[in-house]
């Protein structure tokens, strides 16, 4: 396994566009100053340092989760926290890059 993939940034057999298509939640795990600086539309701010507190909430979602941070770095722990809790969950990097793939 390659450091990339490690990271939640390598090849994905599930793309963004097949988590959107079934409805995933967005969640931006910057903190709350970062995302009231600009944010995806729609999307819930659960800064990474609480995520860990939030597994319940974001399991009775139903849905399966796209993690986005400032640059991906953050969002990768997260992804790796909601996946080890069985939350099914993609790494969408930063957020500004990822706005522009949805």
């Amino acid at each position: 396994m390659g450091l990339l993939s490690m990271l939640g940034l390598g090849s994905k057999s599930e793309s963004i566009q097949d988590f959107v298509k079934k409805g995933a939640v967005i969640i931006d795990v910057r903190t709350t100053g970062e995302f009231q600086g600009g944010h995806i539309k729609g999307s819930k701010n659960i800064p990474l340092n609480t995520i860990g507190n939030q597994i319940d909430t974001i399991k009775k979602a139903n849905k399966p989760v796209i993690v986005c941070c400032a640059s991906g770095m953050r969002s990768a722990q997260a992804a790796s926290i909601l996946k080890s809790n069985g939350i099914e969950v993609i790494n969408g990097g930063g957020w500004q890059g990822l706005a522009s793939k949805l």
